[in-house]
């Protein structure tokens, strides 16, 4: 299939890059000349602007927008909308309100173009591992881009048969989920990411607590050294809080122990908010979500090991910088 991709970031270039290699074709298109060009050299065909990448696609058009959420998203679907034809698909990739693709849905339904919002995880590393995609629209739209779907997706590789599956979608154990209607997709992601936010603040929390065993604040018999490495890579064999963030974790403890090159101060790209206000607005007590989005404002003037820690696990997993004090 063809597929036109607008953003060229961390991941928009690896979705270009993955499909490719499935056989797929992408025509790009991003304000850095140097990123499309990179892509280009990879097999794409590079567009000057979004209008000559619209042209360029054979109709029925789908155009994937990976950009950063709010006014760069909202530019790029407004344009599309002016820019596509009945019967193509608009497709926001990236982290967006879910409420946000209920209007845009609406304003460009009426002009007969389909849209899809498609919640992606899988960070920097998606290239290799594959795209967990949890996508919401129409249902015809999403049928049509299976194919898109299925070589982004992870597949099952060696994750074991859930028991008494049989009868339901398979696609959704290669990785990708309709999950419903329009902004369903990042509704779910939303949700997804305000759990990821709760995960790793506890495993930063342990792991600080594991550190701070010796301090010399506590009495002599009370003080026990714990090589906390080789801890985080002992948990990784077989113990019930294996998972990838502790794998990163790992990762980033065994080359740095004391992970002295990260300052602790840990930003938030907005997910964690939105989980706390959808929880708010229904009524679902969400303590742990809310406590882990409360730590993260609060590691901007803290510099302790555990957020050190969060820190380590945002980069590994999505490439995240640490915001500016101040």
């Amino acid at each position: 299939m063809q597929i036109g991709i607008v953003g060229l970031g961390r991941m928009g270039a690896n979705i270009a890059r993955r499909l490719m290699r499935a056989g797929h074709r992408c025509v790009v298109w991003d304000r850095d000349p140097a990123a499309v060009a990179a892509v280009v050299a990879d097999g794409a065909t590079g567009a000057a602007d979004m209008a000559a990448l619209v042209g360029t696609l054979a109709a029925p058009r789908a155009v994937w927008v990976m950009l950063p959420h709010g006014e760069p998203t909202e530019q790029a679907i407004a344009a599309l909308g002016d820019l596509l034809s009945p019967g193509d698909v608009a497709i926001d990739g990236g982290n967006t309100q879910w409420k946000d693709d209920v209007r845009r849905a609406a304003a460009l339904g009426a002009r007969g173009i389909d849209y899809l919002d498609i919640g992606t995880s899988g960070g920097v590393w998606g290239l290799e591992r594959g795209y967990c995609l949890m996508i919401g629209g129409k249902p015809e739209p999403v049928a049509r881009l299976a194919p898109i779907f299925d070589a982004l997706a992870p597949g099952r590789g060696e994750i074991p048969a859930t028991p008494r599956r049989e009868g339901r979608a398979p696609n959704v154990e290669q990785g990708w989920l309709h999950c419903g209607g329009h902004g369903a997709g990042h509704l779910v992601k939303m949700v997804h990411n305000g759990i990821e936010y709760g995960m790793m603040q506890a495993l930063a929390e342990g792991l600080d607590l594991l550190r701070a065993a010796d301090s010399p604040d506590l009495p002599e018999d009370h003080r026990i050294t714990v090589d906390v490495a080789d801890v985080a890579e002992v948990w990784r064999r077989g113990s019930v809080i294996t998972s990838w963030l502790l794998d990163l974790t790992a990762t980033a403890l065994a080359q740095d122990p004391a992970l002295e090159k990260y300052a602790g101060r840990v930003g938030d790209s907005g997910e964690g908010r939105w989980t706390v206000q959808q929880a708010v607005e229904t009524g679902v007590a969400a303590p742990v979500l809310t406590a882990a989005l409360f730590a993260r404002f609060a590691t901007r003037d803290d510099a302790r090991f555990g957020a050190r820690a969060l820190s380590a696990m945002r980069a590994g997993f999505g490439g995240h910088l640490e915001p500016k004090k101040g």
